[in-house]
């Protein structure tokens, strides 16, 4: 195939026009013909084992009394919480019978040191976007939602530095920098729905950690409060300050456990004037790796993101998007039979310098054979709807009911290794078929961040099952602590993967974590049952 086709090829009248996808995981995934009637079995009652703290208090008439004296009638809610008590996944429910949704850190200052007093247990709560369970009570825990703490505070056009509540839509942030020409260093598929304070709080990676780095890097200062009420206040910004522990990293990553973030101040990047993207077909995954190689060496500084896909995950967002796939525009349904596939986006200040490089690369991993297909977009909505077939995977895998999802951090050469090893695995146990709707698992497909070691496991089931997750776990999280890799490379360890930290961590770690905890958090009332 010449470069010249790879580059002109048309698919704008394949391709959908429409912005950035960002999905909203309390709507779109519930919407689906036959899954939001779909019924979800207790926490509690899925996980038998799992026992309800008899230290904590319940609640009552006069904490109802009270907590609506702080923030209002209006404020707490106590009818209809599904929403509330249910995770994005539809796999976790919890119990809770009240929803407070203060407005001011003052006012979660003074709930949380009621509940600590009066010993009952918390969920912060920010976009419930989360896949592992954190963000939903297990038992009838308070669920104390950030949702009405969402403004912009402030922002440094010549520093970049920008402040905002925590429950400020990760979407409206970026588009609230892309009006003064900046960028928020976070990209996620549920962009629409996600919360800054959760990102923050689960320290997500995200689409282009390879450009711009983690949260640990980009957040400069934090607005947090402590179980006990106390206010923790770093958001002076200071790129610089090397007196004492840099305490805000303790609560990037701690997933709501040592308290609740209400601020977040964080570095942003200029935006770049010029992006484009290539969709290209491999026919190995070592080909991936070379190609990541190249790319690292010729696009160098322009390089913002290098995604990969297995044909099984296009399979899925084909099914799911209901569109012609890139690669082949002339087929709705079909999938070229490219084992896998990678995105590549560039962005850069000067479009005919970056084009310019894109091509040259283009040109050399075409001729040289390790790209065997591509497009490349000419504007701005075919970009955005290359996007898709990468974004989409994730709520595509739900399509037949359900998804088991693995987040993990493993060597580049091993990343892919992972999803073949469970994929034989549940073929032996006789659970996995596309075609027979007796087993619970259509298939087990890998895409993810080549950049950062990022694997994204999906096992798409029919139906949640002991039998699949007994197959599962710890299978998955052995197969990684073999490789010496992560069991959660950003998704967090909520309730899902408390009891396997120790695949990655060790008894030091572990017991570091538990200190701290105890001591930021005696009465254990911040997000029990999770984390540690």
């Amino acid at each position: 195939m010449s470069f010249k086709l790879f580059c002109t090829r048309a698919i704008a009248s394949h391709i959908g026009v429409g912005s950035r996808i960002g999905f909203d995981a309390t709507s779109s995934l519930w919407l689906k013909a036959g899954y939001a009637t779909k019924t979800i079995n207790l926490t509690s009652t899925t996980y038998p084992n799992t026992h309800r703290n008899p230290d904590f208090a319940k609640v009552s008439n006069s904490d109802v009394l009270f907590f609506r004296s702080i923030v209002g009638d209006n404020q707490v809610l106590t009818d209809d919480l599904d929403a509330y008590n249910e995770d994005w996944m539809r796999k976790y429910k919890g119990q809770s019978k009240v929803v407070l949704k203060p407005k001011t850190t003052e006012q979660i200052s003074q709930l949380l040191r009621y509940c600590n007093q009066h010993k009952l247990a918390v969920v912060p709560q920010g976009g419930n976007t989360g896949l592992v369970g954190g963000s939903v009570p297990v038992f009838d825990e308070i669920v104390i939602s950030i949702a009405n703490m969402n403004k912009v505070r402030s922002f440094d056009e010549a520093s970049g530095m920008f402040k905002a509540d925590a429950g400020v839509i990760l979407e409206n942030a970026d588009g609230y920098l892309a009006e003064h020409d900046h960028i928020f260093p976070l990209d996620l598929g549920a962009k629409g729905s996600c919360f800054i304070g959760g990102n923050v709080a689960t320290n997500a990676g995200g689409l282009r950690l390879l450009r711009y780095g983690s949260l640990h890097g980009s957040v400069l200062g934090l607005e947090a409060v402590l179980p006990d009420g106390t206010i923790y206040d770093s958001m002076h910004s200071l790129r610089k300050d090397n007196t004492g522990y840099d305490l805000k990293q303790l609560f990037i990553g701690s997933e709501g456990t040592i308290g609740i973030i209400t601020g977040v101040s964080i570095l942003c990047p200029a935006r770049p004037k010029s992006v484009n993207v290539a969709f290209l077909g491999l026919e190995s995954y070592e080909q991936v790796q070379e190609t990541f190689k190249k790319a690292r060496n010729e696009l160098c500084e322009v390089l913002s993101a290098f995604e990969f896909m297995d044909r099984g995950s296009q399979v899925f967002a084909s099914r799911f998007l209901k569109m012609a796939h890139p690669l082949s525009p002339d087929d709705e349904n079909e999938v070229p039979e490219y084992p896998f596939y990678v995105l590549i986006e560039v962005a850069g200040s000067k479009k005919e310098h970056d084009d310019e490089k894109l091509e040259s690369f283009l040109e050399s991993v075409m001729e040289d054979g390790t790209v065997a297909d591509g497009v490349v977009s000419q504007d701005e909505s075919q970009l955005r709807t290359l996007w898709k077939w990468r974004e989409s995977v994730s709520e595509a895998s739900t399509i037949d009911g359900g998804v088991y999802k693995y987040d993990v951090s493993l060597p580049l050469p091993k990343m892919y290794s992972l999803v073949e090893t469970v994929r034989k695995q549940l073929g032996e146990r006789q659970l996995m078929s596309q075609e027979d709707t007796g087993m619970p698992v259509v298939d087990a497909i890998g895409y993810g961040h080549v950049g950062d070691g990022n694997l994204h496991l999906n096992v798409c089931v029919r139906e949640y099952n002991k039998k699949v997750e007994t197959a599962l776990e710890p299978f998955v999280y052995e197969q990684v602590q073999k490789e010496r890799g992560s069991i959660s490379a950003e998704h967090g360890l909520g309730f899902q993967k408390k009891h396997y930290i120790q695949y990655s961590k060790s008894p030091v770690e572990i017991q570091m974590i538990k200190d701290l905890k105890k001591h930021y958090d005696p009465n254990g009332i911040m997000n029990p049952y999770k984390y540690i």
